[in-house]
């Protein structure tokens, strides 16, 4: 069996994430209830900006476990990513090791979070990749979408990559929604379904999201 991040790592993340977010910004959460208190859940989560993950760990109700590309695992990032039960995740192949720990997190009633766009980029969910439908279906885990709004604006003078300081970055949660038919298949047509099913419901939630927030 695959190692399998460990949950207590994923809270030090978190903690370390609620402390910078709220720190360097103005986090408006909203929807958090709606996150299951209790078992498997995967976060898909737009992807507009590098701090979107981080933005979302720090928030989020539970810890979190995130796929996150390999290049970002360099350096002194490498053991930090993993210390807080982070993915490490080869998106050149399929990654069998990222994919079974991926799993086991899901098999031990613990939060997924996936970018489904596969790369930063508009942050509109307009392009989805497979990935997240297959998780949902072989795990049989809720999927809760994730707006973060606000992120990719404007760029700050202190630090040109990132948000204004203090600027206000909105964090939408939506309603859990199960992904599969129900009839538990795996095929190709059954996860091509599936991932038509997910890029609906997470458009309309970031519709939504944006009529709320005014962004």
């Amino acid at each position: 069996m695959t190692d399998v991040p460990s949950v207590r790592g994923a809270e030090v993340g978190r903690r370390i994430g609620v402390g910078l977010m709220y720190g360097l910004w103005k986090p408006r959460v909203l929807g958090a209830w709606r996150v299951p208190t209790a078992g498997p859940v995967i976060f898909a989560v737009n992807h507009s900006h590098n701090i979107d993950g981080p933005m979302v760990m720090g928030v989020a109700p539970r810890p979190t476990h995130f796929l996150i590309k390999k290049e970002a695992f360099v350096g002194p990032l490498d053991p930090f990513l993993n210390g807080i039960g982070q993915l490490k995740v080869d998106r050149t192949t399929t990654d069998r090791t990222a994919i079974s720990r991926a799993l086991g997190v899901l098999e031990q009633g613990g939060v997924l979070g996936i970018f489904p766009e596969g790369t930063r980029g508009g942050g509109d969910f307009a392009s989805l990749r497979a990935g997240l439908a297959y998780f949902a279906v072989r795990g049989g885990a809720p999927i809760v979408p994730v707006a973060v709004l606000g992120s990719s604006e404007r760029r700050g003078r202190l630090l040109k990559g990132l948000p204004p300081l203090r600027s206000r970055v909105d964090v939408v949660f939506g309603d859990p929604f199960d992904a599969g038919d129900g009839s538990g298949r795996r095929t190709r047509k059954a996860l091509d379904e599936a991932t038509e099913r997910i890029q609906k419901q997470l458009t309309a939630h970031l519709e939504n999201a944006r009529r709320l927030t005014g962004r």
